[in-house]
């Protein structure tokens, strides 16, 4: 292998020291001197490869109990120097630094981490290391902060160095990133609440955005890797690019799938099979089953009008037998028409079965799907862009709870266990499609299945009439229906067209002046009324 023609010096500093040792090898060959910190250095020598104690360029060793080990005039001289500096480095006898892999503490880690206290979170502020960072991005130099980059740049050195200025450039601006993610994560811990914000680094250029004169749009990545339930954490594993309104829908259904399990997860100690479809950012179709076969088939026959064209996601896999029934369930001659198939796993001929279908049918997997309960909900802060600014707030994560003592009914039911069980559980899915859905919403559900959600609408009334309304067209019998309505009923009117057409149970909140006059009237139908309090359960979403 050929060796560089003047020999050049490595700085290399990590927390992570896996495949540290590796990399220097692989320099080393290349001729670099190499210069480490203790830690590290001590790593690399351990893989007998040839290392200097970065002591050496600073006259001393870590002081302040390892504070103070990278801040040095001559490392960072031997950083920022350009062409132009080479004799005073000379005389200085300072060695120009040319490369420099350097990680950070795991700040972040720390500040999430339950219990972290702030002598934890000072002592996991990294200064040495960002400070590298920027004087090597700044400098020019080879910059590595990221363990994936390693191979990247051991190919790019073996090549010759090809496209050096871009190449270079995008090295140092990916060190910029990471240096504002690692300070901003330390502002908003010690400003709480005055600091706002999202650093994030494309994953995906979209063709466009939500139409197609919206040319410039892509998905973007916090890139913390916490939540391995982040879009960033799926897999495409089938079908043409995901566009901007893929995206949209996959997390609008990652919502409404978190939330059923969580109320499942909660009331009955058991999350059940649980398929989900979706158009235009609002659930279409749902069911929850022991069986998979009957949770696609009851999603399906929901509302078939609907969900042609729409995003489907399932907290289970799909082998050849289920994707037939997804494709076929319902439709007498050809294949159903879908976008997106989200699934926890797919195998080798349930995605050549889905992708027969043109070959444009989006199929992304996370195993984590298969995994979910009351830990699932999103909690981060939910950032929504306006003119001038951003609204902030937490997430979603109020879950149902059956057995508060806030939840009022207006009678006990009338049923043996097994009816009241069956009940119970068709409130909790109406509760989790309506509480993700876009307000003002009433849902109705029946045997485990979605027949009816009335999303979007100014007033309560309509809502309920639009709900009634789609699980007629769908051919649904409404009676023994319960339904949800994410706030209270301001006055009787709709309660009783549910009731009328033959709800036997309504969840809602209460909070309104006519509270009292809305249980009277239900009542007097026969239909269980449960509340909550408005300000502790209220669905609203996505206004």
């Amino acid at each position: 292998m050929d060796k560089v023609k003047n020999p050049r010096n490595a700085l290399i500093s990590v927390y992570d020291k896996t495949g540290i040792a590796e990399f220097a090898a692989e320099i080393k060959k290349m001729g670099f001197i190499i210069y480490a910190s203790g830690g590290t250095a001590k790593e690399i020598a351990k893989a007998k490869v040839p290392v200097k104690d970065i002591a050496e360029l600073v006259g001393g060793d870590a002081i302040l109990d390892h504070r103070v080990v990278t801040l040095s005039r001559e490392i960072h001289a031997g950083l920022l120097a350009d062409k132009a500096h080479a004799a005073e480095l000379k005389k200085l006898g300072i060695p120009r630094l040319d490369l420099v892999c350097v990680d950070m503490y795991p700040l972040a880690e720390v500040i999430n981490k339950k219990g972290a206290t702030e002598t934890d979170v000072i002592e996991m502020t990294d200064i040495g290391g960002p400070t590298l960072l920027r004087a090597a991005a700044k400098g020019r130099r080879v910059v590595l902060c990221r363990p994936e980059q390693r191979q990247t740049v051991i190919e790019w050195l073996k090549a010759g160095r090809p496209d050096a200025k871009n190449f270079l450039t995008a090295l140092a601006a990916v060190a910029e990133l990471e240096v504002a993610k690692y300070v901003f994560a330390s502002a908003k811990y010690w400003g709480g609440d005055e600091f706002a914000g999202f650093i994030g680094q494309r994953i995906n250029q979209t063709k466009y955005g939500e139409n197609p004169w919206q040319k410039d749009a892509g998905f973007y990545s916090e890139g913390l890797g916490f939540d391995r339930l982040g879009l960033d954490w799926f897999e495409q594993r089938g079908g043409t690019k995901l566009s901007y309104n893929n995206y949209a829908d996959i997390d609008r259904l990652l919502q409404s799938i978190t939330h059923i399990a969580a109320g499942f997860d909660k009331n009955f100690g058991k999350v059940p099979a649980v398929a989900l479809g979706a158009k235009h950012g609002n659930v279409c179709g749902g069911a929850v089953s022991n069986s998979k076969v009957e949770a696609i088939k009851k999603m399906l026959d929901g509302d078939r009008r609907a969900i042609f064209g729409g995003s489907v996601m399932f907290n289970f896999g799909l082998d050849k037998e289920l994707a037939n029934l997804l494709l076929e369930h319902g439709i007498p001659d050809g294949k159903r028409l879908l976008d997106v198939v989200a699934v926890a796993d797919v195998t080798d001929e349930a995605l050549d079965i889905l992708q027969r279908k043109g070959g444009k049918l989006r199929v992304v997997t996370n195993p984590q799907l298969a995994k979910l309960n009351q830990k699932s909900l999103d909690s981060l802060e939910r950032f929504r862009y306006v003119r001038g600014g951003t609204l902030v707030q937490d997430n979603y994560t109020f879950i149902l709870d059956l057995k508060s003592r806030d939840l009022q009914k207006t009678s006990q039911p009338p049923f043996a266990r097994p009816s009241l069980a069956k009940l119970e559980k068709d409130l909790v899915l109406a509760w989790a499609v309506g509480s993700t859905s876009n307000s003002n919403t009433v849902v109705l559900v029946k045997n485990g299945m979605l027949i009816g959600n009335g999303v979007g609408q100014q007033d309560r009334v309509s809502a309920a009439q639009l709900a009634l309304k789609r699980a007629r067209d769908g051919g649904h019998d409404i009676a023994e229906a319960i339904a949800y309505s994410d706030s209270f009923f301001p006055f009787p009117d709709g309660p009783i067209k549910l009731a009328d057409a033959g709800v036997k149970a309504i969840l809602a909140t209460r909070g309104s002046v006519n509270d009292a006059k809305v249980a009277e009237a239900l009542k007097q139908t026969g239909v269980i009324f449960y509340t909550l309090p408005d300000e502790l359960a209220r669905g609203f979403y996505m206004h």
